[in-house]
């Protein structure tokens, strides 16, 4: 028989999508995954992007005044006490100062383009933003990419990605148009998405397997033909990677070689971008308009 206690009244227990356990559970994954589409396509939309010019290149590449200021440090320090252990380390450290310093042209040559671009941008209009530059948000090349629009006086965005060692946002990010993913793939669709042109700076595995999934989703037909692909210093990229061997070998075609373009200035590069941009992008798309 019922004893007649009465029990606690209990408190109503959360609703699925304000569950942290829930949502960051296995099951759920694929409601976090909607939901790293779904923000930045509200995000975009709400600031009225019309379309992006990325800009690829390696996060170690630092900035003149810090690749110098390095150098010079290193330069300066007494070695007359070293230990031969100490002075061997001090010697391998400057050698990676001086190779930071010549690298540094490339962080300041990224920013100048970004400026160049966003300028340019920003007489076209502001409904929709066209041609606004995208970075993967972090530091090196990206932080020049989003420094060089911030500099212009135009918007930016920032794409980055949680990792196992932090990589924080660059303050250059317009903060509105700062979004961080977990995913690598939706990181990599808002890349492609959108752009009309893509830039490579020099860099290494991560430049190289956005720059390859750019490349094929072009090379298969999922991304216009007539988007631009152009890769930047070819003094490091030929070293680095022998293109025309591909076609000798016959993996990929002239055609498809022909695909890349190839600037060392940044007036080149410019000047081939907005040239690309002119003849075959001018009439906005109505992609995020469509939501």
């Amino acid at each position: 028989m019922p004893d007649g206690k009465k029990l606690k009244p209990q408190h109503a227990p959360k609703v699925a999508h304000e569950d942290p356990k829930f949502l960051g559970s296995v099951p759920a994954r694929p409601i976090r995954i909607l939901a790293e589409y779904i923000h930045p396509l509200v995000q975009l939309k709400n600031e009225g992007i019309g379309d992006t010019i990325v800009m690829f290149g390696s996060a170690r590449i630092e900035s003149h005044e810090t690749a110098q200021a390095r150098y010079t440090r290193l330069k300066r320090r007494k070695t007359g006490k070293m230990s031969s252990e100490a002075l061997h380390r001090h010697h391998a450290a400057l050698r990676s100062a001086k190779s930071s310093l010549e690298m540094s042209r490339y962080y300041e040559e990224a920013r100048q383009l970004s400026y160049k671009i966003t300028n340019w941008a920003l007489t076209l209009g502001p409904k929709p933003r066209r041609f606004v530059v995208c970075s993967g948000g972090g530091p090196g090349i990206m932080e020049a990419a989003n420094r060089g629009a911030y500099e212009a006086g135009g918007k930016s965005i920032g794409l980055s990605i949680e990792l196992p060692h932090e990589q924080f946002a660059n303050s250059y990010i317009s903060p509105e148009l700062s979004f961080n993913f977990k995913y690598f793939f939706m990181r990599k669709l808002w890349f492609a998405q959108i752009a009309k042109a893509l830039i490579v700076f020099p860099g290494g595995f991560g430049t190289m397997d956005e720059l390859w999934e750019m490349l094929t989703l072009l090379q298969t037909g999922k991304l216009a033909k007539r988007n631009l692909i152009l890769i930047y210093g070819r003094k490091y990229w030929d070293e680095v990677l022998n293109w025309k061997a591909m076609v000798r070998w016959g993996t990929i075609n002239e055609e498809e070689y022909e695909m890349l373009q190839f600037a060392d200035t940044v007036d080149d590069a410019f000047d081939r971008i907005r040239a690309g941009l002119e003849k075959y992008h001018m009439q906005a798309e109505p992609f995020l308009q469509a939501y």
